[in-house]
């Protein structure tokens, strides 16, 4: 059997140690379109904030791991799927081709139609040559501004803030975290965001990234500014050129002024902002457009059955670019979580080699640190057509719980701060528990959280566990 499994990230390599588990003798090919070995992208701020090496952000400790496990690594990027003929073209020209597909391609940044995109101190923060570039730039003292501040965003204002770097944040959005959370807890982590020296900006769009026309005359030589802005080494040839033969010493600050050329950046608030590094972070989507014209149905990612099989039998997808079918919502699900690309993997891999495995659930969680704030979303955080919602603010503390009921059931949550929930509310919503009595005192009071688990949740296991039994 010939399996082929395109991506090369988590959802890929779960899913080519599965295959090899189980079927030691079948051929494993995996197609990944970056040089370095498999890596979470979710390790980049570490990196970036020096708690890691670039070893310590791969998936597994041993760089030559698939090798040692006879599964092939390719270092190619797939263009087109032909599900007929059980072919991928890469974009070297070359054919494989399988008797069982993995897509498993995940998410791209989405790039921003904006003029300037495309200026060398623009980068996304997604791979690790963006990582290796951000790191030149991103020294202390910088001035440096995000686009986004969604969950990906934060993660990774978090690592510049670490870098000690002049940070201002701009997000079209009416508060931080948009998809994530509400407008109260937005608002808190926005507010909490400047209490630590990070600027934002919320309702605001970048209109266009320009390359200053010359550095030198936004830091004249000669001027107070110049030693800091351009460094040691200009302070010290001022002062040795001194005021007798400033030209020199503008010719040198010129120069050097060039090579670094900074950015100016126009907001639709009116401001111009001064960058040495723009970091676009505006988001991603699933990674997915070589599919077009193969015949495997997609819509915002590629559709899936309960198995991952995909509309044409023995092609299956996992990870952040499946659109996977959630049972107990009975519905279509995109969560861009790395638990969600393991699970998802090791199902379909499993289908991939005949066995009938169902995936029972898509998980709907982010839990975000941002400068030290702890916030969490789960499940239908907005709310659903006809029900209730409770919401409890301490705003001089930074705590916020939002609660989202559908009948008798919690269906949605936000909460800033009151970490002491997150395990119970996980377990409230994705456990569709029956609340009984138990709602109406946690609208009166939604601190009640683990009481309303302890009395409701666990009973609702022993049930089932014993229905289970008597089966």
């Amino acid at each position: 059997m010939r399996h082929l499994i395109l991506g090369a990230g988590p959802a890929g390599l779960i899913a080519a140690e599965a295959l090899r588990k189980y079927a030691p003798a079948d051929s494993i090919v995996v197609v990944g379109d970056e040089p370095e070995p498999p890596y979470s992208r979710m390790a980049i701020p570490y990196l970036l904030m020096g708690n890691v090496g670039e070893n310590g952000t791969y998936l597994r400790r041993d760089a030559e791991h698939l090798g040692k496990l006879d599964i092939s690594l390719v270092h190619q990027r797939a263009v087109s799927v032909d599900a007929q003929r059980r072919t991928v073209t890469l974009d070297n020209g070359s054919v494989l081709e399988f008797d069982k597909l993995l897509i498993a391609t995940g998410s791209q940044p989405v790039r921003p139609p904006i003029p300037g995109i495309d200026l060398p101190g623009v980068h996304p923060c997604w791979t690790l040559e963006n990582a290796r570039q951000i790191q030149e730039l991103a020294k202390p003292g910088a001035k440096v501004l995000q686009m986004g501040a969604g969950f990906i965003g934060c993660i990774i204002m978090e690592a510049l803030a670490a870098r000690g770097v002049e940070l201002t944040v701009v997000e079209m959005g009416d508060r931080m975290v948009p998809r994530m959370m509400g407008p109260t807890a937005g608002n808190m982590i926005k507010d909490w965001c400047e209490t630590k020296g990070v600027r934002v900006f919320t309702g605001t769009r970048v209109e266009a990234i320009e390359a200053a026309s010359n550095g030198a005359a936004a830091v004249p030589a000669g001027s107070a500014e110049a030693p800091s802005r351009l460094g040691p080494l200009m302070d010290k040839l001022t002062r040795s050129f001194g005021e007798a033969d400033s030209a020199i010493a503008a010719s040198v600050l010129q120069a050097r002024s060039d090579e670094n050329s900074p950015m100016r950046v126009r907001l639709s608030n009116g401001q111009t902002l001064e960058a040495d590094l723009v970091i676009s972070a505006t988001g991603v989507k699933p990674n997915i457009a070589f599919l077009e014209g193969s015949g495997i149905e997609c819509k915002q990612g590629v559709l899936t059955d309960e198995r991952l099989q995909t509309n044409v039998p023995g092609i299956f997808a996992a990870g952040d670019c499946a659109e996977a079918y959630d049972l107990a919502t009975k519905t279509r699900v995109i969560s861009a979580i790395q638990p969600n690309a393991a699970d998802q993997a090791q199902v379909a891999a499993m289908n991939m080699l005949g066995r009938t495995v169902v995936l029972q659930r898509v998980t709907q969680i982010n839990v975000l640190d941002t400068l030290g704030l702890i916030s969490a979303s789960f499940g239908d955080w907005e709310g659903v057509p006809g029900g209730e919602h409770v919401e409890l603010t301490d705003a001089g503390g930074f705590k916020h719980l939002s609660l989202q009921f559908d009948a008798e059931r919690l269906v949605g949550c936000n909460s800033i701060g009151w970490t002491e929930h997150v395990g119970v509310m996980r377990g409230l919503v994705e456990g569709r528990v029956r609340l009984g009595e138990w709602r109406e005192r946690l609208i009166d009071d939604p601190t009640l959280l683990t009481a309303a688990y302890i009395a409701q949740g666990q009973a609702q296991e022993r049930w089932q566990q014993t229905a289970e039994r008597a089966r």
